[in-house]
């Protein structure tokens, strides 16, 4: 009977994990972690969390030194403390996106829709960039119907992508993160980095130094980096 409890708990687990945060799900709706069909070797790095100084400024100034730019999903009270390097990293060419004002889980159970979040977020990547992104991803990769139909109503494109190593905010190695980050990837490949941890201060030096192998040992594979607004043939701001 334990042992039956225990397989039923998990099942229903891996279920809800399924259905409200795995990437391939899309059961809700679209939710991409690719573009379809693509064949030629490109590929998006995008960072979640941040901006978080000064790991956020030191994965920016590698890819400009390398000529690549990547898309920055960014948490509205994060932006509010480092207001210039969000301008700067607009400014070179790197693509802001939206992850919300304050990435609490609690605000999936108090603003089912999600609407308020995404209202005050928008207002503050406004106030610094002068438009509004059109990209947006939850935090945690978690999503139910109200919240992809706010978004939707907003105008915001739902990006999701797989995770460059599932412990990497738990300060693995660099060369761990790397080799299952190049594993993962594919021709039109979303990867997600962490710049930061859930809109607050922490350290990503482990990050920083994976971003240089993961580029290193693609570059050589023959990927090119692409924004994800690039990836897919849409516009990055409102």
């Amino acid at each position: 009977m334990i042992i039956f409890i225990i397989s039923l708990f998990g099942v229903i687990t891996f279920l809800l994990y399924w259905l409200f945060m795995s990437p391939y799900s899309k059961v809700f709706g679209a939710f991409p972690y690719k573009k379809v069909n693509e064949t030629k070797k490109v590929i998006a790095l995008t960072f979640d969390d941040g901006p978080n100084e000064p790991y956020t400024s030191e994965i920016v100034d590698y890819l400009d030194s390398r000529n690549i730019k990547a898309t920055f999903f960014q948490v509205g009270k994060a932006v509010k403390q480092e207001p210039k390097l969000t301008k700067r990293m607009y400014d070179t060419g790197h693509v802001i996106g939206n992850h919300s004002q304050s990435h609490s889980f609690l605000k999936y159970f108090t603003q089912p829709s999600f609407r308020t979040e995404l209202q005050e977020s928008q207002a503050e990547f406004k106030q610094v960039l002068g438009k509004e992104p059109a990209l947006f991803r939850p935090p945690w990769l978690f999503r139910t119907p109200l919240l992809l139909r706010s978004a939707k109503n907003m105008g915001l494109f739902p990006v999701s992508g797989l995770f460059c190593n599932n412990l990497e905010v738990f300060h693995v190695s660099p060369e761990k993160i790397a080799k299952t980050a190049v594993t993962r990837a594919r021709p039109g490949g979303i990867l997600i980095f962490h710049d930061g941890y859930n809109g607050k201060g922490a350290a990503r030096k482990e990050t920083v130094e994976s971003v240089k192998h993961t580029v290193s040992a693609l570059t050589a594979d023959g990927y090119t980096f692409v924004t994800v607004d690039q990836l897919f043939g849409i516009k990055p701001y409102k």
